[in-house]
């Protein structure tokens, strides 16, 4: 297991993910707890990409709810039919949101959150969980975040 995560802040964000998921990958090898990589994995997402704040929500009987987050204070449960969690649940696919303020339903959870993009984690073809992400400024996250967003879903799905 790694004991750190670096991330040279000069690079480009492609960069910035290039190096950081095999790191990622590094520090999770060996360990079966869920929520131990679910921990280290938002640290190392937080602090190696600067995100404003980074969680993840977990499918519990009919709702999500908050699991290992890094960032200021969050809802505990999102119904699937609210917010962007919701919207990535039941859409089952990866919502790239530019202007919270102009998604229908959006949930403040904090008002300084202003973009966000929410991946779908799979497990037999179900949604187990949803990767959440957001910034504090407008239009922040792009279809390189989605790509590699994407990819360290796919690496999370093996621990359910």
């Amino acid at each position: 297991m790694a004991e750190s995560v670096v991330v040279d802040q000069n690079l480009t964000k492609t960069e910035k993910y290039e190096t950081l998921l095999p790191q990622i990958e590094a520090l999770v090898t060996g360990e079966s707890d869920l929520v131990a990589n679910l921990a280290n994995v938002m640290a190392a997402l937080k602090f190696g990409l600067n995100f404003f704040w980074v969680g993840a929500y977990l499918v519990k009987e009919r709702e999500l709810v908050l699991g290992p987050f890094q960032g200021p204070v969050a809802c505990t449960r999102i119904a699937f039919n609210k917010g962007v969690c919701g919207a990535c649940y039941t859409r089952r696919e990866t919502m790239l949101v530019p202007d919270v303020e102009a998604f229908p339903g959006h949930i403040a959870c904090s008002s300084d959150s202003k973009s966000e993009i929410v991946v779908p984690v799979f497990k037999n073809n179900e949604v187990v969980m949803v990767l959440d992400v957001d910034s504090d400024q407008l239009n922040d996250f792009d279809e390189t975040d989605k790509v590699y967003l994407e990819r360290l879903a796919e690496l999370m799905s093996t621990w359910f």
